[in-house]
């Protein structure tokens, strides 16, 4: 699997991106997708997750209720709506898909993804 993360950029607190991930290489539809971020001198940790079997989403406290993700399978895409940004989201985002069994016990964890995309850097000014 091939992924591709775009949508990054500069914006100032309040303010809103969209992320996407393109996906190649494998069936789309039957991978569980999530986005990661790493600070500077931080560890990477996890932002939000769709898996493939129901779409049920899951979210990292710090974002929920500003940070919406879906997916297009009908576009190999997907996306992560970034609202009411605050100077704390600054990171690199990544986006990773995973082939396990669709349980919420591994969605969170980033050594459980099995494929994984470039980053693509989001700067949130004060």
């Amino acid at each position: 699997v091939q992924l591709q993360a775009s949508g990054g950029g500069l914006v100032q607190a309040g303010g809103s991106l969209r992320l996407s991930c393109a996906a190649s290489g494998r069936t789309f539809s039957r991978l569980t997708m999530g986005w990661f971020r790493q600070a500077p001198g931080k560890e990477r940790e996890f932002v939000a997750a769709i898996r493939w079997s129901d779409n049920g989403r899951f979210y990292a406290d710090s974002v929920k209720g500003r940070f919406t993700t879906s997916r297009d399978n009908a576009k190999n895409t997907l996306y992560l709506q970034m609202n009411n940004l605050e100077p704390g989201d600054t990171a690199v985002y990544s986006c990773a898909a995973g082939t396990k069994s669709p349980i919420a016990s591994w969605i969170r964890v980033p050594s459980a993804y099995d494929y994984w995309g470039q980053g693509t850097l989001v700067t949130v000014s004060s």
